[in-house]
């Protein structure tokens, strides 16, 4: 997850890794906390709404900045409703 989330960040080098780690772990918690519970790092749309949320809060001065913050912000919204993602899977 963290080489995605650097190339959609548009960084080379390792030299921010441990910022990108905490907004992975940041954005997998806010989705936890709106009841999204199957989190799974291969899973196409939890990847969007990561990645997302890294452009969203990695550089504040980005003038996309509202925008990724209200495209995330959708994401999950739809994931919260979906009982694919919010209920328990026992198989």
């Amino acid at each position: 997850m963290l080489e995605k989330v650097k190339r959609a960040l548009r960084l080379d080098d390792d030299e921010l890794d441990d910022e990108v780690l905490d907004l992975i772990e940041a954005c997998k918690a806010d989705l936890m906390l709106c009841g999204v519970i199957n989190i799974s790092d291969e899973d196409p749309l939890i990847i969007q709404a990561i990645k997302t949320y890294g452009r969203a809060n990695f550089d504040v001065t980005n003038p996309d900045h509202e925008k990724y913050i209200r495209s995330y912000e959708s994401l999950k919204s739809h994931l919260s409703l979906s009982d694919e993602y919010t209920v328990v899977n026992t198989k």
